[in-house]
């Protein structure tokens, strides 16, 4: 056998190995009402936002490293930890906002799905989105986290697609380089209101509990307990989570980036600026940056959702039964995890129902995110101080920089939410 035929099998577990929780959540904070909103918020206020961007970033790696450490040092998820180490009404409070909002969210990725297909094939919108409601929920409850975990891997590398469908357009990149190096800033509750919305959708309280499980999730699967292995062992597994971490949110926002610019260059500067959802993006950008543009939005719409879905559900799911002490885990078979699974299937279900109701899932969806916002701030504070306790940490505490930028994420999201709040209450 040839030296390049025997390193053929190795090509797809490498990146399989070099990936993981940090790549696949940053992925998943793309979902398709993510791209609804990166793209009204730069429909709106043209490029004067895409500062916002480059500001979350450094916060949203330290605020996700602290929750992958949690996971990882404590072998618990974020839940886990609150209810051992805070009290029980703050942590239910937490825990029944994030169902909430994950099924709120839920409801308006499946609908974009749905939509998005039905721009690209026809056929009837509310079948499609049942469909992609019935297989996510599949995926879920019949694959184990072994084999689901290098589907989502996978499912990442779709979001360059929305970076391909940039380069389809004409970017004025000097007018864009001059707002990034000269931010804006517009003082009304509408702009204050999507910066808070942008912030909500980057740094979301779901990423944070879906981390720290999946690194969980990890330990089980590899055999290793809490506590029960070597210092040298843990500095490794430190370095991998940095590394996976800061991949998985610079790609995140770079992808966020090129989506704010798209609605931009094309919508704002077309004078369309009002875009409710993904697939109206889409559909506006057709006759404006053409076809190709178009389908690549629109395949990216379905693809992103196919991954948020399950770590919307899921994260919910791994909130709630860590919350009442319920057996938990994608690696457990569903009649082991009853109650996990119920939750996964009660969040898929009531989301791809509401699309069937009165109810406007893109408006929930923006108040949603609001919120998020909001509630964000208190699930930092509570993760900060689960950080700094030796208890859950274990032999090595977070490092000062990391400490730093998990504080300047909550002070961040605190003074957005201050501002917003001021405006409307004027």
């Amino acid at each position: 056998m040839s030296p390049s035929r025997a390193r053929k099998p190795h090509r797809i577990p490498s990146f399989l190995r070099h990936v993981g929780p940090g790549v696949v959540t940053g992925a998943a904070d793309d979902d398709p009402s993510g791209i609804a909103t990166y793209t009204q918020a730069g429909a709106q206020f043209g490029t004067g936002v895409l500062w916002t961007v480059f500001l979350t970033l450094p916060f949203m790696i330290g605020i996700q490293l602290v929750s992958a450490r949690i996971g990882r040092q404590s072998g618990q998820g974020i839940a886990a930890n609150l209810r051992a180490h805070s009290p029980k009404a703050f942590l239910f409070a937490i825990v029944a906002l994030l169902l909430v909002a994950n099924t709120i969210n839920i409801a308006a990725d499946i609908a974009a799905m749905g939509e998005a297909l039905q721009l690209v094939v026809g056929g009837g919108e509310h079948f499609h989105s049942v469909a992609f409601g019935v297989v996510t929920l599949l995926l879920q409850v019949f694959v184990p986290y072994r084999r689901l975990a290098p589907i989502l891997k996978w499912l990442t590398l779709t979001l360059f697609v929305y970076v391909a469908a940039a380069f389809t357009v004409n970017i004025p990149w000097a007018s864009v380089l001059y707002d990034l190096a000269v931010p804006r800033i517009i003082p009304s509750t509408a702009f204050w209101m999507m910066i808070v919305a942008i912030l909500g959708t980057t740094i979301s309280p779901y990423l944070f509990f879906w981390q720290a499980s999946q690194e969980v999730e990890e330990m089980r699967l590899h055999g290793v307990t809490a506590g029960g292995e070597s210092r040298a062992t843990l500095q490794r597994a430190k370095r991998r989570m940095r590394l996976d971490t800061v991949i998985g949110m610079v790609f995140s926002n770079g992808v966020a980036f090129f989506v704010m610019l798209m609605g931009a260059v094309v919508l704002h500067n077309a004078g369309i600026t009002d875009v409710q959802t993904a697939g109206q993006a889409a559909q506006a950008l057709r006759p404006l940056a053409g076809d190709f543009a178009f389908a690549l939005f629109s395949l990216g719409i379905i693809a992103t959702g196919l991954l948020a879905v399950p770590v919307l559900a899921s994260s919910a799911a791994y909130a709630v039964a860590e919350a009442f002490g319920w057996p938990e885990g994608l690696e457990r078979h569903w009649r082991e995890a009853k109650g996990f699974y119920a939750i996964i299937g009660i969040a898929t279900m009531v989301g791809t129902g509401l699309d069937f109701t009165p109810i406007d899932p893109m408006k929930a969806l923006y108040w949603s995110a609001v919120i998020n916002g909001v509630v964000a701030v208190p699930i930092m504070v509570a993760m900060m101080l689960l950080a700094g306790n030796e208890k859950v940490m274990g032999a090595l505490p977070v490092r000062r920089k990391t400490r730093f930028l998990g504080w300047g994420a909550v002070a961040l999201m605190t003074a957005a939410v201050a501002m917003m709040l001021r405006d409307l209450a004027r």
